[in-house]
């Protein structure tokens, strides 16, 4: 098993940024690739980002709706990935979910650990 603890959400205005941190433990060497995921209310869960953090460089990928402001990135020796998050706009509000699996993909069927999900409010 995994465990995924998300953290850094909160209350933010537009335009201003946030740093979601999620921490993985327990049998990570099971993981190659780690995620976030985000559910606005009434709407579907929806792809963010994600990247690789087995291989050397940790090939990354992103919604067109946050490229150019969200940034994934890793820290293995902490065992932990990162979600940089600038120019926030209202609609980015939603909880925001990390997420472990065997491949970097976008689909939220192939991820098999997700953690428990961190607010992020974006006021007009």
């Amino acid at each position: 098993q995994v465990q995924l603890v998300e953290s850094g959400g909160g209350l933010v205005q537009t335009g201003g940024s946030l740093r979601l941190s999620c921490a993985a433990s327990g049998r990570t060497f099971s993981i190659y690739a780690m995620g976030w995921f985000r559910q606005a209310p009434g709407k579907e869960r929806e792809f963010v980002a994600t990247i690789n953090i087995k291989w050397t460089g940790g090939s990354t990928y992103y919604a067109d709706s946050v490229k150019g402001r969200f940034t994934i990135s890793r820290d293995n020796a902490k065992n932990t990935v990162y979600l940089q998050m600038n120019s926030l706009k209202p609609e980015d509000t939603a909880v925001y979910y990390c997420a472990a699996g065997p491949v970097t993909t976008p689909s939220p069927g192939a991820y098999s650990y997700w953690g428990q999900g961190t607010q992020v409010t974006v006021s007009s």
